[in-house]
């Protein structure tokens, strides 16, 4: 029982590892239009207007949100999937 809980926490473990560079991946783009949007002047920029002005703030803003989203969701599924394997050696222990 013991060999399979192994198992499994080094399979959670490159899964975790495969999300963790998705969102890393999320993160570069994120910093990407985020330093984009640095180099537009101050002053009249050519966004097609204040539409387009905001239309790419709430891009860069999704981009983020999406980010960091993604990080919770991380988050809880490493916890979810680790709650459910000390669970699982707790109840071997018990036996």
């Amino acid at each position: 029982m013991q060999e399979l809980m192994t198992e499994i926490v080094v399979h959670l473990s490159h899964s975790h590892q495969q999300m963790a560079r998705i969102l890393d991946a999320k993160r570069h783009v994120a910093v990407r239009m985020a330093q984009m949007i640095q180099t537009l002047p101050d002053e009249h920029p050519q966004l097609n207007g204040l539409e387009g002005l905001l239309e790419s703030s709430s891009q860069v803003t999704k981009s983020v949100i999406s980010y960091v989203n993604g990080l919770a969701d991380l988050q809880e599924a490493m916890a979810d999937s680790l709650t459910q394997i000390v669970k699982a050696l707790a109840d071997t222990d018990e036996e």
